[in-house]
């Protein structure tokens, strides 16, 4: 941790040393990003409401591991479960009863499983169904 002008900051870096990102007091975040935005510290009332919507899909979370993959290998959801589970695209074809390539477009970063496929999917790698797919139908 390092202090400049009485604020105490953190730099989180990379594997060969390099600064990649830095940690600082919120407020002083806030007030760095109400000066980038011309707002006025003092006066909120320019801001506009957004309306907070909650589904039953607020307090569903992905391991870390997970999570790892999706960003280092540069890869979806459900790939990354697979790739977590050392799975092929064909191996998963072969237990959904599809084509690899169906596998493939399953695992498209836009891809948007129906319940049944997420729920065969949740079963292969382990995992709830919710956790499948960033992006789930109101339905569920």
């Amino acid at each position: 941790m390092r202090s400049i002008r009485n604020m105490t900051i953190q730099f989180i870096k990379d594997e060969e040393g390099k600064k990649q990102y830095v940690v600082i007091p919120y407020d002083e975040y806030f007030r760095m990003r109400l000066a980038m935005l011309e707002y006025d510290d003092d006066d909120e009332n320019d801001w506009e409401d957004i309306p907070y919507e909650s589904d039953i899909y607020d307090n569903v979370g992905l391991p870390g591991e997970v999570c790892d993959i999706m960003h280092s290998e540069n890869v979806s959801l459900q790939a990354a479960w697979r790739i977590l589970r050392g799975l092929s695209q064909q191996e998963v074809a072969e237990k959904l009863g599809i084509s690899q390539s169906a596998v493939s477009q399953l695992e498209a970063l836009d891809s948007r499983p129906q319940k049944r496929t997420r729920e065969k999917l949740a079963a292969i790698y382990g995992c709830k169904q919710e956790q499948i797919s960033l992006y789930l139908p109101k339905e569920g």
